[in-house]
């Protein structure tokens, strides 16, 4: 499988995702995303990254059972791949590469 670029959005429902395990559906990832990163995605634009996420192969989804409290409905729960932990891997090992070349700068000016 080739290698597929994360937007940065992406990058944090896909961490979002992992982090949850069996709990990651759409409120709890959007309450996880708001609560981390002091973001509030619109449900759409959320359920939009996670469309984008499973097609690219970084995630899969599944529906729960039917549960009484949401009126018979079924949760759509997230997973995330081998390939999508690979990718997160990738990422993290470039963005730690690119951070190490940073020269030192001294932030006070007299």
């Amino acid at each position: 499988m080739k290698h597929t670029q994360l937007g940065e959005f992406e990058e944090l429902v896909l961490l979002i995702v992992g982090s949850l395990h069996d709990n990651a559906y759409s409120i709890s990832i959007k309450n996880e995303l708001k609560e981390k990163t002091k973001r509030n995605p619109s449900i759409g634009a959320l359920h939009s990254a996670l469309n984008r996420l499973e097609k690219k192969g970084f995630i899969n989804s599944f529906e729960g059972g039917a549960t009484a409290e949401r009126g018979g409905r079924r949760k759509r729960f997230y997973e995330i791949t081998a390939f999508g932990r690979n990718a997160l891997d990738q990422s993290f090992e470039l963005r730690s590469s690119l951070y190490h070349t940073l020269p030192q700068v001294s932030y006070a000016r007299d």
